[in-house]
């Protein structure tokens, strides 16, 4: 695990699109593709940007691949679906080909959701393991990730898979990757900024292990890195 502090959320999101491009196209040179998940809310509007702007001829995206680490159960034209923050912020300044995007389908249940998104991982990997070469992820105040959420059944769930999950303190339902299918990645970043996030960050980083009160504590890929990238706010705590 390397964490990495900036002074700020623009030094923190150059320093960040640099690192994603680097992993893109080594990734391409290795195996032809850049399978890419994607994390919502509004922490990396900002990089998602940078990439599809400033950046955006330093990626093939002809060969790149996107998918969501989890999802609100809104519908697609929703504002707090995660797939359409990431078309409006970073989709819709690329020509991305058909097929280049792997959108939650909420118009399903969640179960069948988990499921179908589930079902189209499998395909998308030929049945093989679904080893993605980057995953992004945030933090919430309460040390959640993705949408694995203190105290919910995702915290304790050992699958490989898509899964559904109900979270009390929001009353609905959402659907994510599993921890374990998202340790199996290449590549896993933390995008945290804010003093908000500043006495979960320094749970999460501390010696002490309680999975059931700080979800991001499971995040430790089994054969990949892990990097965080935060500012010296959301740092404060961190000794």
């Amino acid at each position: 695990m390397k964490l990495n502090i900036f002074s700020n959320q623009a030094e923190l999101n150059e320093q960040l699109a640099q690192y994603v491009i680097t992993v893109a196209n080594k990734a391409i040179a290795e195996k032809g593709r850049f399978d890419f998940v994607l994390t919502g809310g509004s922490s990396p509007k900002g990089l998602y940007q940078l990439l599809s702007t400033t950046y955006k001829d330093q990626i093939d995206w002809d060969k790149t691949y996107f998918f969501f680490g989890d999802e609100r159960t809104v519908l697609p034209f929703e504002k707090d679906y995660n797939g359409l923050m990431a078309k409006e912020s970073f989709f819709d300044n690329l020509a991305l080909k058909d097929g280049h995007i792997f959108y939650v389908d909420t118009n399903l249940s969640p179960e069948e959701a988990a499921a179908d998104y589930k079902q189209k991982l499998d395909e998308h990997f030929a049945g093989g393991s679904i080893v993605f070469d980057l995953i992004l992820l945030g933090m919430g105040d309460d040390a959640h990730t993705a949408s694995i959420f203190p105290h919910t059944t995702l915290v304790t769930n050992q699958e490989l898979t898509v899964a559904s999950v109900w979270v009390e303190k929001l009353n609905t339902n959402r659907v994510s990757l599993t921890a374990p299918l998202i340790n199996q990645a290449k590549h896993v970043v933390f995008i945290t900024f804010g003093e908000n996030k500043a006495t979960a960050l320094h749970h999460v980083l501390s010696d002490r292990q309680d999975f059931a009160s700080y979800p991001s504590q499971l995040i430790k890929p089994v054969n990949g890195d892990l990097q965080w990238f935060v500012d010296e706010a959301a740092a404060s705590l961190v000794k």
